[in-house]
Order: C-alpha cells, then sequence, then structure tokens
C-alpha cells in the first residue's frame, strides 16, 4: 500500500551533493530491483569503496505517481543519519533520465531472506535484532521522522549480525511526540489498527509494526496473517493475540505490550523511545541497559550470528 495522494517531481530540486558523476563507479552486479529502478553494488574507482547505488528511472517514477515517495527518501537521507542501525547516505547525483543515490553497502542480505530460509529464530537472536531496530526507530522518533515501514524486506544484516533498517520512501516528516497523521499507507500484514481504522496515528505505529516483526521471527509468520486481506485486516482489529508457547514470559510480555490495539497503552506510545547509546560495541556487548521504551526491551547477552548472502 502507497501513500497518496501523488505530487509533481520537481526533479530541479534533486541537487548535487558532490561532482560524483555515474562514471566514477564501476558497476559489479545487481543486487535488487524495484518496479522504477534497481540497486546494483558498484565500486568507487578513486576510493575502492563498495556501495549499494540505487538507480532509479525518472520515467519511470512519473508514470508510477511515485515521486513524493521518492522525495521522501531524499529528504530523510539528505538528513546525514548517523546511527550504526540505518542505512546511510554518501552521494546523489542524476542525470537527465536517472536518479542515483549511492547508499551503505550492507552484505548480508534481507532479514526476510533469512527467515524464508530458517523459518523462525531462536529467542536470543529475535530479540537481539528487535532490540537493534527499536534503537533506530527511536532515533528517526528523535529527528521527528516516523517510519511506517517496518517488514523484514526492509531490515538488512550487515558481516557482523547487525540490522540496517534501509527504504524511506514511506516515512513521515515533522511529527513531533503526541502529534499525529492520517496517511493510509505501509504493508497490510504489519498495518496497525488505528491505521486500518481511518483514524488520527501516531509515531505508536513503528511500535506496533516491531511487535509483528518480532512475532514473525519468533513464531514464523505475521501475527494476524491470512491469505484473504479482507480477513486480515478484520484479525488485525478483532481478533485476540494468541501466544503459543516456546517463548519467554519476557519476550511474550513484550509481544503484549507492543501489539496493544489502544496505542495510549502501546509499549512505546507515550513516551517512545529514549537510548543513551548507538555504538554498536557497547548496544552488542549490553544492549539492556541502552534502551527504554516504557520499560526493558528484551535482548540477548551475546552477539547476533553472522549471517550472509
Amino acid at each position: 500500500l502507497k501513500c497518496s495522494p501523488a505530487v509533481t517531481f520537481n526533479f530541479v530540486s534533486v541537487v548535487m551533493l558532490s561532482r560524483v558523476t555515474p562514471s566514477d563507479f564501476d558497476y559489479l552486479k545487481v543486487i535488487g530491483k524495484g518496479s522504477f529502478g534497481k540497486v546494483l553494488l558498484a565500486r568507487h574507482r578513486e576510493s575502492g569503496g563498495y556501495y549499494a547505488v540505487k538507480v532509479l528511472q525518472k520515467q519511470n517514477i512519473v508514470k508510477r505517481k511515485e515521486q513524493r515517495h521518492v522525495m521522501v527518501e531524499r529528504s530523510v537521507l539528505l538528513k546525514g543519519l548517523q546511527h550504526p542501525f540505518l542505512v546511510g547516505l554518501h552521494f546523489s547525483f542524476q542525470t537527465p533520465h536517472t536518479l542515483y543515490f549511492v547508499l551503505d553497502y550492507v552484505n548480508g542480505g534481507e532479514l526476510f531472506y533469512h527467515l524464508q530460509r530458517e523459518g523462525l529464530f531462536p529467542e536470543p537472536r529475535a530479540t537481539f535484532y528487535a532490540a537493534e531496530m527499536a534503537l533506530a526507530l527511536g532515533y528517526l522518533h528523535s529527528l521527528r521522522i516516523v517510519y511506517r515501514d517496518l517488514k523484514p524486506e526492509n531490515i538488512l544484516l550487515d558481516s557482523e549480525g547487525h540490522v540496517m533498517l534501509t527504504d524511506f520512501g514511506l516515512c513521515k516528516e515533522g511529527v513531533s511526540i503526541g502529534g499525529t497523521m492520517q496517511t493510509f499507507c505501509g504493508t497490510p500484514e504489519y498495518l496497525a489498527p488505528e491505521v486500518l481504522q481511518g483514524h488520527p496515528y501516531s509515531p505508536a505505529v513503528d511500535w506496533w509494526g516491531l511487535g509483528c516483526v518480532l512475532f514473525e521471527m519468533l513464531y514464523g509468520l505475521p501475527p494476524f496473517y491470512s491469505h484473504s486481506k479482507a480477513e486480515m485486516f478484520e484479525k488485525i482489529i478483532n481478533a485476540p493475540l494468541r501466544l503459543r508457547g516456546g517463548v519467554s514470559p519476557a519476550a511474550r510480555s513484550l509481544l503484549e505490550g507492543l501489539l496493544e490495539r489502544d496505542c495510549s497503552k502501546r509499549l512505546g506510545g507515550n513516551q517512545d523511545f529514549v537510548s543513551t547509546s548507538t555504538n554498536k560495541t557497547e548496544t552488542n556487548m549490553d544492549l539492556h541497559t541502552q534502551a527504554h521504551m516504557d520499560s526493558s526491551v528484551v535482548c540477548p547477552g551475546g552477539a547476533a550470528e553472522p549471517s550472509t548472502v
């Protein structure tokens, strides 16, 4: 589901961040494809550094009325996100027909890939990933940005097993804690009930999304999943949350808090998220002292398992 309405794409506003051009890179292989572009693994000829280059065709963007999402993603990336669990922008440039975003290359693949391959994760691994996602979401919220599209396809793993959120096209900027928005957008399986009901919603929708992803990592499917979209939406709004055995009481409590339908009572819904560190090493060593979301986030005592594709 995409946000609407679409807006006219002002290509002139996509400014050069540097004198870098497409010919400054060697393009090695395609590592991702989308409806109006692709992502290439590229090596910068001068520095030797490896990057993920998102190549977007302007004509396809306009044809699919995706101008708003591209401009939002660019705007968020241009804020110079400085967080170990968010993909960062290094260069942005354009040709008459194409836009280029040169991003961090994250070589561990999508969380979606690993879930499909393994079915589900052991609780320490799942809660470790969830804690890092929470840190990333809390950082975005501190910048008044609501992510709105947390799902395994948008979560990458680096070579050390840490998560990195990517794809900022559905973000909403300028939303303070206590602020609301009303645009209907997101991915069906992970939509919060207040979004489905057409109510004004707050940054707490991101904590619902985190609950959905954590549930999926622990149980193999999103919490209210159905092949029928209408049935799934009905279950998201009305069905009781069913938590099978096999997880700890702490993980059950966390899921119940994140998947609370009353957003004013939802874990993270009031005070949001306070992080005392964004350092990967400190997070890895003692994450439970770094993250607070109305109460502590569950996390393992050790490192996540490194994953590579």
